[in-house]
């Protein structure tokens, strides 16, 4: 288990500060956030490649905060992948092995095993000029992978591929994981990304980890607004309290089971929010008469913009429920939703 107890870091206007995280054993964790919050100092630090100004970084219960990096049995993986231009994919992945004493033959040995286990045989008496930007990231991986190091450390593994790669070296990445049972800490800036591959994912904003929890967490409760901002939610809506479960945003009285007096703000799934001609016979508390302010495609589905009076809300929508509704700018629908489905902040 790899610990980090209140890890604090300044480095001219930018700091870390009080940061705590536990990695599980062999899991796939992502910490993600914009550029600039501290992600791959943070990361640096957990390699021993920066000294914290204060906290403590344990592995397996044992402190290692003034270990040296060489002996930590970490392995970083950057952007860039850093492969040495002069040498061969095999000689690239046995690098590591030869510079801690292991011999030629038992280096190239263990080079080949590892290549074929993740599917680079093939590349082996290639040079890095020769391999695309996803055969230069499983190479990159195979050298950090081979010296069998306790975690796998991925500073933005995925920037430098085009989007059709970028969901391919996902996949194996996910695959390497997997047969490798090494712990992947990977830090990254994209939400799709991060969702996709984490075991856990951690949000980490204005240099410090805001939370931490399963992709489908992360996104069905947001810690703040502006966790679910940077999560690219819709609906956060300010809000003053009214009564027990219920809650006013711009004028309007909006339904919710977790309103109380601590409400600053709501978050209204957008999936959930039913759209109909007529009213719609439900149990559903909150039933808003609105207008369609526009749309625009979100993935699969219509996010359909709508209004009541200062309140703007967003649907999400199947292409044939907007088919069959009719919806054109200027449409009046009414919009309903349960009060389960208004988280509060």
């Amino acid at each position: 288990m790899l610990e980090l107890h209140g890890i604090a870091k300044r480095l001219g206007a930018f700091s870390l500060a009080d940061v705590n995280l536990r990695l599980q054993p062999d899991e796939y964790f992502v910490l993600l956030g914009p550029s600039g919050v501290g992600k791959t100092v943070l990361l640096e630090v957990t390699a021993g490649l920066v000294r914290p100004d204060s906290g403590r970084i344990l592995w397996q219960g044992k402190d290692i905060t003034d270990v040296p990096p060489e002996r930590r049995g970490f392995a970083v993986v950057y952007q860039d992948y850093a492969l040495f231009p002069h040498l061969s994919v095999a000689e690239n992945i046995a690098y590591g092995l030869k510079a801690r004493g292991e011999s030629r033959p038992a280096a190239a040995k263990k080079a080949r095993a590892l290549a074929r286990k993740i599917g680079i045989a093939h590349l082996l008496g290639r040079r890095p000029e020769n391999l695309s930007g996803g055969e230069q990231q499983r190479v990159a991986l195979a050298r950090a992978l081979v010296t069998e190091p306790h975690a796998l450390l991925l500073d933005e593994p995925l920037c430098s591929v085009d989007a059709n790669a970028r969901a391919r070296l996902r996949k194996e990445l996910k695959r390497i994981h997997r047969r490798t049972a090494t712990t992947f800490f990977h830090v990254t800036h994209d939400t799709d990304e991060a969702l996709h591959l984490g075991d856990r994912v951690g949000v980490m904003l204005g240099g410090t980890i805001r939370q931490v929890g399963s992709p489908e967490e992360l996104f069905r409760k947001p810690s703040d607004p502006e966790v679910a901002q940077f999560l690219g939610m819709r609906n956060i809506l300010p809000v003053t309290f009214v009564r027990p479960g219920v809650c006013q945003a711009y004028g309007v009285e909006i339904h919710a089971v977790c309103a109380d007096e601590s409400a600053s703000f709501i978050w209204i799934r957008p999936e959930e929010i039913l759209l109909s001609e007529q009213p719609f016979d439900s149990s559903a508390r909150n039933q808003l008469r609105c207008t369609v302010d526009g749309w625009e495609h979100s993935g699969i589905l219509l996010a359909v913009r709508l209004t009541s009076g200062a309140l703007r809300l967003t649907a999400l929508i199947t292409h044939k429920s907007f088919e069959a509704l009719g919806v054109q700018a200027g449409s009046v629908l009414h919009c309903t939703f349960k009060s389960s489905a208004v988280h509060c902040f």
